[in-house]
Parts: structure tokens; C-alpha cells; sequence
């Protein structure tokens, strides 16, 4: 996991996360989004828009930072089809500078065609990929930490032979860790289909890596788009992804699969490990419930130009450079604070 993580934090020119952070910011900036600009009714003006421009020099919302001349004059003149146009989306920003340390987002929509009217393309853009994942145990079989090599061999079995029975779009193939060459993994890995060997001591001393990869594997469907996990952190995680943002699809996808996995598992005489005060029983205490995740992994171009941000990816190569080392029975330097 955490080599995964500086892949994807150390690059430089475009920076790809997979979460959530920055939604407000976000959101501005997709709604101040100047390209591929939605037809929209016109809004009739006697001043130019280098006239009606507002002052934003002391606000500190997320509006104020993405809003440009530019942009302004680009969208002003546009309005959805029930009238409501840009200077009414923005005037809450222009009439609330905000707090210096609390950044809100400074725009509000008047219907849904408000988020429409400057779309573009803005999934392509930004949003590389979407997924929603969970995670299922078998009951009446130890989870990870605990099972024995029979144990965890039975759960793949078990899976298995339940996934065979997945029909159209969901049907499949499964692959072993045990069977698959270092470059099919390592491709798997790449393109972030495939769980890594558990490196994390907080994983390591819970056990998880034990007999690595012994009954380890992952089965897809044929476009790689329905995934099933067996034997990492839990017996199973199920997991629905594409590129693109259409989350609405990814999460239809999900359900539709789970429903089925959880048919056939019943139909071989299992079941998944549930009761009413935890709901579904996982590996992690934070995961109980239904364990559901959802994210987004969104490319955001010149994001390691900011010095902060570059200075959060040095911290974490140096925190990643610091565990190799203690592992090997080296020293680390503690560097100074920052100034």
C-alpha cells in the first residue's frame, strides 16, 4: 500500500488521488469551467462584463478562487432556461468574503439545469476513474488474521466456485497469485486492478501476509469492470470500477454483482458473516457495517507546483524511505522541523 501511494503522490506533472478531498474547490472549479460551454438562454446587459465584474480582492472562498475575468465574461451573458444566470449563482460568494480560515464554496445552483450550463467535459478532464467497493466474510470460517492454510484455501475454493456460476456481463475468469507470472501481477498492480503484498506493519504483524501468495487471487469479469479480491484483508472484496465519472453506473453495477455473489455463495450452503448489531463482520473494526468506499481517482494538472502540496509528497517518500530502512535494522535521521 504504501509504495502505491508514492507511485501515485511522486509524480510531478499530473498528480493522481484516489478521494474525495477538496470537493468545494472542486465543485467551483467545474462550475467556473470556461470550455465547452452548454448553450444556454441569453441574459441581456447594458455594461460590458469588464464592468460588471465584482471586486473579489479580500474574499476567501472557493469561488473567488477560480472565478477570472476571463472566465466571467466568458459565462455572464449565459443563463439556464428558467433564467438563472451567473451573477445569481455567485453573488452569496460576493456578499460573504468568508473567514480567513474557513474556505466555503462561495456559489449555490437554482436548478438542475445549473450544472449543466457549464459542464463540459469535465469527467474526461478529471475524473480518470470511478469505484465503488465492500468487503464479505464467510461464515463459519476464521477471517485472515486468524485462519489456518486449510482455512484460507477453503475460502478460495468456496469463492470460486460460487463466481462460476456469474452469468452475462458479470461472467469471468479467476487468476492465482500462485500461478500468475511477476509481469501480469505487476500490470494488475499498475493499473490498479490488483492488491500488492501487504508491506504496512499494522498489516504484516495482524498476519496478513502469511504464506504470501498462497491462496491469493483476483477474478474479474471480461472487461474488467466487476472485480473480486480473495484472501487480502478480508475473504472477499467486491468491487465495481470504470473509467470515468459515471459513479450512478459503477454503483448499479455493484449492487446487481453483490446480490448475485451473495445467491450463489447461499447456493453452495455458505453465507456471509452478518448479525443485527454489526451488520456485516469484516477484518477491521472501521469497516463493519456494510464496509462500503467509494472514490474517484481525479488527475489534477499542476497540483505538485503548489510548494505545500510538494511538500506533503516529500514527507511521504522520506516516511516510505524511513520504513524500508527499519525494516533492514538501519538508522534513520530525524530531520529538522519545518521552518
Amino acid at each position: 500500500m504504501a509504495n502505491n501511494f508514492a507511485r501515485i503522490l511522486s509524480s510531478k506533472r499530473n498528480v493522481g488521488i484516489l478521494s474525495l478531498i477538496g470537493a468545494g474547490s472542486l465543485t467551483a472549479g467545474f462550475l467556473l469551467n470556461h470550455e465547452h460551454v452548454t448553450a444556454g438562454a441569453q441574459v441581456r446587459r447594458v455594461y460590458p462584463a469588464s464592468a460588471e465584474y465584482p471586486d473579489l480582492r479580500k474574499h476567501n472562498n472557493c469561488m473567488a478562487s477560480h472565478l477570472t475575468p476571463a472566465i466571467y465574461a466568458k459565462l455572464v451573458e449565459k443563463a439556464t432556461p428558467n433564467g438563472y444566470s451567473l451573477d445569481q449563482a455567485i453573488q452569496t460568494g460576493v456578499d460573504n468574503p468568508g473567514h480567513p480560515f474557513i474556505k466555503t464554496v462561495g456559489m449555490v445552483a437554482g436548478d438542475e439545469e445549473s450544472y449543466e450550463l457549464t459542464s463540459g467535459n469535465f469527467d474526461e478532464r478529471y475524473v480518470l476513474s470511478s469505484r465503488v467497493r465492500t468487503g464479505r466474510s464467510i461464515r463459519g470460517l476464521s477471517l485472515p488474521p486468524a485462519c489456518t492454510r486449510a482455512e484460507r484455501r477453503e475460502v478460495e475454493r468456496v469463492v470460486v466456485d460460487a463466481l462460476a456460476g456469474l452469468k452475462g456481463d458479470l461472467a469471468g475468469t479467476y487468476y492465482s497469485l500462485t500461478h500468475m507470472t511477476d509481469q501480469d501481477q505487476q500490470q494488475l498492480i499498475d493499473d490498479h486492478f490488483l492488491f500488492d503484498k501487504p508491506v504496512s506493519p499494522l498489516l504484516t504483524c495482524s498476519g496478513m501476509a502469511r504464506d504470501w501468495p498462497d491462496a491469493r487471487g483476483i477474478w474479474h469479469n471480461n472487461t474488467k469492470t466487476f472485480l473480486i479480491w480473495i484472501n487480502e484483508e478480508d475473504h472477499t472484496r467486491v468491487i465495481s470500477m470504470e473509467k470515468g465519472g459515471n459513479m450512478k453506473r459503477v454503483f448499479d453495477r455493484f449492487c446487481t454483482g453483490l446480490k448475485e455473489v451473495e445467491r450463489l455463495i447461499q447456493e453452495k450452503g455458505w453465507e456471509f458473516m452478518w448479525n443485527e448489531r454489526l451488520g456485516y463482520i469484516l477484518t477491521c473494526p472501521s469497516n463493519l457495517g456494510t464496509g462500503l468506499r467509494a472514490g474517484v481517482h481525479v488527475n489534477l494538472p499542476k497540483l505538485s507546483k503548489v510548494q505545500l502540496v510538494q511538500t506533503v509528497v516529500d514527507g511521504v517518500n522520506y516516511l516510505i524511505d524511513c520504513e524500508k530502512k527499519l525494516e533492514k535494522g538501519q538508522d534513520i535521521k530525524i530531520p529538522p522541523p519545518l521552518k
